[in-house]
């Protein structure tokens, strides 16, 4: 599926080994310049390989990867609120109540669980 502004296509077989790798590839190859990786086996690797993207001009939307699994979730949320940070400023925020302000490099797609502590939405 292709909009002005949005593509979605198959990756082929899911190879959790090199994930990153292949998102890398796909990327580079049609010019993305952000990733916002979903699933949780995305983001480690993904994390581990953010100064590459970068040297591509790619924006990986996760946390440092040395504060990462302060916002992994284990437990199922029930919250329908998103709040999307980029480079430090909330550009989403589904919920009525005033965002946190973080520092410069906190990226990513959270939404808060039961302690209201901002945990990295995944699928």
């Amino acid at each position: 599926m292709v909009t002005d502004n949005y593509a979605f296509t198959s990756l082929g077989e899911l190879n959790r080994d090199s994930i990153a790798h292949i998102l890398l590839n796909f990327c580079i190859t049609e010019a993305i310049d952000s990733i916002i990786p979903l699933h949780h086996f995305e983001i480690e690797p993904i994390a581990k390989s953010a100064v590459l993207f970068g040297e591509y001009g790619i924006d990986v939307l996760l946390p440092p990867l040395e504060c990462l699994n302060d916002y992994l979730n284990s437990e199922k949320i029930s919250s329908g609120n998103f709040s999307v940070f980029v480079k430090g400023d909330c550009i989403y925020n589904s919920s009525l109540q005033s965002e946190a302000e973080f520092p410069g490099a906190f990226n990513g797609v959270f939404t808060l669980n039961d302690a209201n502590n901002y945990k990295l939405f995944t699928i």
